[in-house]
């Protein structure tokens, strides 16, 4: 996991990423925590390593939990894993 070292949320508040609930300062934080996500360079290798590793909570890769599990079901219909995680960081 080299790609870690360069990730922009690297020093950033790890709680940022990992809200609890899913109202009020939740949503923002995991709007703040993806405007993190925009801005890194490595967000497509995050989200492959998330979508690999069955990462069920938090924000990686720029994607919430509900997002992941869209794309799982997407690459669980013929697309390949690697192929929505490319889609998804475009």
């Amino acid at each position: 996991m080299e790609w870690l070292r360069r990730a922009a949320c690297v020093g950033e508040d790890p709680e940022l990423f990992f809200p609890v609930g899913t109202r009020g300062p939740a949503l923002r934080d995991v709007t703040a925590a993806k405007r993190v996500c925009a801005r890194c360079e490595v967000r497509a290798d995050c989200l492959t390593f998330a979508l690999g590793s069955g990462q069920t909570s938090g924000v990686w890769g720029g994607t919430c939990e509900e997002e992941r599990v869209a794309l799982l079901r997407t690459s669980g219909a013929g697309a390949s894993r690697d192929d929505a995680t490319r889609r998804s960081a475009l």
